[in-house]
């Protein structure tokens, strides 16, 4: 069995408020009513035990509807507010509706007062259910990005192990190799050509190795980034894209003394490297032009490129990842990642991330 309803009646007449639960009886509700006149009252009784209904006269000596609904909609928005008045204009209830009220019924035909009563507080529940669900999904995305957050930080830190201990353990192992690979090569009968040229062929591998070594180390994570920063990292590897791919690539970057935290500068390199990886693979450009500079309190990464230029589609398209996963990592960092094309004029990607960016995340994952 329901509990009855609590039911707050904001009016001075006693008689109509009798007239207005006679109303309700009739429409077969179970009810608990306590009748207020005055703003401390009612904000005594609100700011108590929520009601589930508020019912309010448009007019009353000290008080009036309008600053009854206004205070119900800060501290109960929730609860369904229907004006039981008199008299009211038809502008006057349009603009009580755009308000927040729920409804209203005039005094002289209380019989809607029971199908008003009814729709709201089923519209009551509804919403009730409609925000608990926003809010569940509120708290599962903050859980997800945090996840996300907190993922992208461990790869990178993994990354960075991997690629230290690819650099020293792998590449003094083939060193080792190639200095005593020099030594047996020294010590050759000088008239065996063939071993001697095993011997220079073996060296030349190890060298191949070796230069494979530091390019594996490199793409897993560059040095550069951690030892110079940011701009040093982006210019860095605009000259390796140029040489690798004869694509014209020019980097203009203004001079910053301040080193960001690590979780700040990887975010804009890793977002600088996917924009590079889809410039080789799908604009057919000729010419790159990279832009780093502070604009207010945000850092900004512009690069353009004279390629076939994306299309709206492909910008919208759920299997574009790379676009999705720029788009994540520059969000877990409060900024964004805007795309922008135009058929056989290349294409800008623009990333901003605030400032202030570089300490909030580096205190949400420490």
């Amino acid at each position: 069995m329901n509990p009855p309803l609590r039911i707050l009646m904001v009016e001075d007449n006693p008689s109509h408020a009798e007239l207005t639960k006679h109303a309700l009886v009739e429409a077969g509700f179970d009810f608990i009513a306590l009748r207020v006149e005055t703003k401390k009252d009612f904000e005594s009784q609100i700011a108590g035990r929520s009601p589930d209904l508020i019912l309010s006269d448009y007019t009353l000596p000290t008080f009036d509807g309008l600053a009854a609904l206004r205070i119900a909609q800060t501290l109960v928005p929730d609860v369904p507010f229907i004006f039981v008045t008199g008299t009211m204009g038809e502008e006057t209830a349009i603009e009580t509706l755009k308000i927040g009220a729920t409804d209203y019924v005039l005094k002289t035909r209380l019989a809607r007062l029971g199908p008003s009563v009814l729709r709201a507080l089923r519209e009551g529940v509804e919403r009730k259910e409609r925000h608990l669900a926003e809010t569940n999904l509120r708290h599962s995305n903050e859980q997800l990005r945090a996840l996300t957050a907190y993922l992208q930080h461990v790869r990178e830190e993994e990354r960075t192990r991997i690629a230290r201990q690819v650099h020293d353990e792998l590449g003094q192992a083939l060193t080792g190799l190639k200095l005593d690979l020099s030594w047996l090569a020294g010590h050759l009968p000088r008239g065996s050509q063939t071993l001697q040229q095993k011997a220079q062929a073996l060296s030349a591998c190890i060298d191949t190795t070796i230069q494979t070594v530091r390019r594996i180390s490199t793409d897993l994570r560059p040095g550069i980034l951690d030892d110079l920063g940011l701009v040093a990292a982006i210019e860095w590897q605009a000259q390796d894209f140029e040489l690798r791919t004869g694509i014209r690539c020019v980097t203009t970057t203004m001079e910053i003394e301040t080193m960001w935290n690590q979780d700040f500068s990887t975010t804009f390199f890793r977002i600088f490297q996917e924009t590079l990886t889809n410039i080789i693979h799908h604009a057919d450009a000729t010419r790159v032009e990279v832009t780093l500079a502070m604009e207010a309190d945000q850092l900004v990464l512009v690069i353009r490129d004279n390629g076939r230029g994306i299309s709206e589609a492909q910008i919208a398209s759920p299997k574009s990842i790379g676009l999705l996963g720029m788009r994540e990592r520059a969000s877990l960092l409060t900024g964004e990642v805007v795309f922008a094309g135009t058929p056989g004029h290349g294409t800008t990607v623009t990333v901003r991330i605030p400032l202030s960016a570089a300490k909030i995340l580096t205190e949400a994952l420490s």
